[in-house]
C-alpha cells in the first residue's frame, strides 16, 4: 500500500487549496478514505471521510468549507478546501480505511503541508 499527498502549499486566508493522494498497492475502489491533519503539539485530527461508495462525512470544523472526494479511475481522494483559516494549518495527512466504511486507519501517507497565512 502507498498513499503520495500533494497540493499543499502557502495560501492567504480566505483562500483556497486542493490536496490530492494518489494511492496505489490496493483495489483502491473498496476502501474508504480519510483526511487527517496535525499540527506540533496536538493529536492527530480526523478531518474527512470517504466511503467506498462516495459517502462523505466531515468533522464540525470544516464542515460547508472543505469537500472530500475521490476517483476510483485514477486512484486518488481529494480534499478542497475554501475559506481557509489559520487554525487550517497543519500537516495533512492522507489515510485508507480497513474497510468499504470508515471505521479507522490502516495505512498512512507521509503527509502534505498546508500553511494559511493570515
Amino acid at each position: 500500500v502507498q498513499l503520495v499527498e500533494s497540493g499543499g502549499g502557502i495560501v492567504q486566508s480566505g483562500g483556497s487549496l486542493r490536496i490530492s493522494c494518489a494511492a496505489s498497492g490496493f483495489t483502491f475502489g473498496t476502501f474508504a478514505m480519510a483526511w487527517y491533519r496535525q499540527t506540533p503539539g496536538k493529536e492527530r485530527e480526523l478531518v474527512a471521510t470517504i466511503t467506498s461508495g462516495a459517502r462523505p462525512s466531515y468533522a464540525d470544523s470544516v464542515k460547508g468549507r472543505f469537500t472530500i472526494s475521490r476517483d476510483d479511475f485514477s486512484n486518488t481522494v481529494y480534499l478542497q478546501m475554501d475559506n481557509l483559516k489559520a487554525e487550517d494549518t497543519a500537516l495533512y495527512y492522507c489515510a485508507r480505511g480497513d474497510n468499504y466504511y470508515w471505521l479507522r486507519p490502516s495505512h498512512w501517507g507521509q503527509g502534505t503541508q498546508v500553511t494559511v497565512s493570515s
